[in-house]
């Protein structure tokens, strides 16, 4: 394992009608690459999509059916204007919810913005993979990165079997 204790896979797919057109440039995925590249994540794949629902699940069923990431990092789609489906598409894939980690999000986000209170992401785990919804502005993304962060190493070595008794 890395300092950060990880030594699984990420795959990052960003929600934009504009970049999946090639009308606006993906901003917050590079900065997702290089925030979990320096806590020693290996990117493994990165994709942009429009905010279809079906096209959004199908992209997080391929990652974590398919090609068995651990983590899956979505940037967009999760605001309150009618093209804003992917938390809807990801609670469709989900076996499981793991609430605290948006709960955690949100809180934190209030600290910077009024806004974060409108976040609708949520965190679902897909078999072995997590699954966790950020905002579609590259600065909300990584402020929700960096939240859970401390807490990601243990989580997937927990979703993909480690059976050590947790430490506090």
């Amino acid at each position: 394992m890395t300092e950060a204790g990880f030594r699984h896979q990420a795959a990052i797919l960003t929600i934009s009608d504009k970049a999946s057109q090639g009308r606006r440039e993906d901003t917050a995925g590079p900065s997702l690459v290089a925030a979990l590249e320096k806590a020693g994540i290996t990117v493994a794949a990165r994709d942009v999509v429009p905010g279809e629902p079906e096209l959004i699940a199908a992209a997080l069923r391929r990652y974590a059916d398919e090609l068995g990431y651990a983590l899956v990092l979505t940037s967009g789609g999760t605001g309150l204007s009618p093209r804003d489906n992917t938390p809807e598409a990801t609670i469709h894939i989900a076996d499981r919810l793991v609430p605290g980690l948006a709960e955690a999000m949100r809180a934190e986000g209030l600290k910077h913005t009024p806004h974060a209170m409108l976040s609708r992401g949520v965190c679902v785990i897909r078999r072995q993979t997590l699954i966790v919804n950020l905002p579609g502005s590259p600065k909300g993304a990584l402020e929700g990165v960096q939240v859970i962060l401390p807490a990601l190493g243990h989580a997937l070595d927990k979703l993909r079997g480690d059976t050590a008794d947790c430490a506090r």
